[in-house]
């Protein structure tokens, strides 16, 4: 039987698979948080304990580089170790990849019903696949195609330099140039990155923001929740919040232009990760469209690219199950 592990800042997956049920049926699944266990070790005893589940080898999804069998995963303390795994858990074999590239090898397994169109573009046969991920962290990677064998890269493309886009984004660049320093793209599109935005726009005088509102967010750990559920609000949406929501769409259709472009992704692009699962609406309104095509003499050719939202609701999960497999040979 096979571990699979999808590892973030805020939470971990695990689903445990046998050769005869193959990679899209698991015998055990659970998602755990993170800040629960102090390592990686510990949260995987627990879960293969409560199941009474024994496993060979493992592959994990880590949010962060991966380097010679080992990885400090971003936005959480945990360093990861493919030897002390495999001494600690005695497993036979244990893999770590890039996150985004366990999403990314998910990608060419997916069906019609676990994608949403958001542009429908021209598949080229072998092209290159790109994927951008916001969730806790902003991550990137691409897919290559070379005699029909899928091959994942990780990347870091998430912590490149933000370019604002238009007067109001040049104004969010210096505020939160003060605060941080150096200015990524995550520290805008992802989940972590959007309260940054909110409490620009609040502090600039964007639009009034409601005493409950404020309430709400200072008993908050996590804001981006709240924020969200006040601008989707169908009744009483929180202008404030609204505007948070098109900025951070403008700013992840302009980030997943430049990525098209940068990877020439004619085997199209593809959004994964916790936010847009949240905004599918705001990403599929046009918005999004817009800020992703505004690329000068080269827009026409981004028209071009298939531009799809993922679904799955553990691609992550499901790219590291067929690691595992393929691993095995049994792919």
């Amino acid at each position: 039987m096979f571990l699979a592990g999808d590892l973030g800042g805020t939470k971990v997956s695990f689903a445990v698979y046998s050769e005869e049920q193959g990679p899209r049926e698991p015998l055990a699944r659970v998602r755990l948080p993170s800040a629960d266990y102090p390592s990686l070790e510990a949260a995987v005893r627990d879960f293969l304990g409560k199941h009474h589940l024994n496993v060979t080898r493992a592959t994990f999804g880590v949010a962060g580089p991966v380097v010679k069998g080992r990885a400090q995963i971003t936005n959480l303390p945990w360093i990861v170790d493919t030897r002390r795994l495999m001494e600690e858990l005695e497993l036979e074999k244990v893999a770590l990849i890039n996150d985004l590239a366990a999403v990314a090898y998910a990608i060419p397994h997916l069906t019609e019903d676990e994608v949403v169109v958001v542009q429908e573009g021209e598949v080229e046969e072998h092209g290159t696949i790109g994927v951008i991920a916001p969730g806790t962290g902003l991550g990137q990677a691409f897919i290559t195609n070379t005699k029909g064998v899928y091959t994942p890269f990780a990347s870091e493309g998430g912590h490149t330099d933000f370019a604002p886009a238009d007067a109001l984004q040049f104004g969010l660049l210096r505020y939160l140039k003060e605060r941080f320093g150096h200015v990524s793209y995550e520290r805008i599109c992802s989940g972590s990155g959007l309260p940054n935005i909110y409490n620009y726009l609040r502090d600039v005088g964007y639009s009034h923001e409601p005493a409950w509102l404020t309430e709400e967010l200072a008993a908050a750990d996590d804001r981006t929740p709240i924020i969200v559920r006040a601008a989707q609000d169908e009744s009483n949406p929180v202008e404030l919040c609204v505007g948070t929501l098109k900025v951070f769409v403008s700013v992840l259709g302009a980030e997943t232009g430049n990525l098209a472009l940068k990877i020439l992704a004619t085997g199209g692009i593809y959004l994964g990760g916790g936010m847009p699962l949240r905004l599918i609406n705001e990403l599929t309104d046009g918005y999004f469209l817009q800020s992703y095509l505004n690329k000068g003499r080269f827009s026409d050719l981004l028209t071009k690219f298939p531009v799809k939202i993922i679904t799955h609701p553990e691609a992550g999960l499901f790219g590291s199950a067929l690691h595992a497999f393929e691993q095995a040979n049994l792919t």
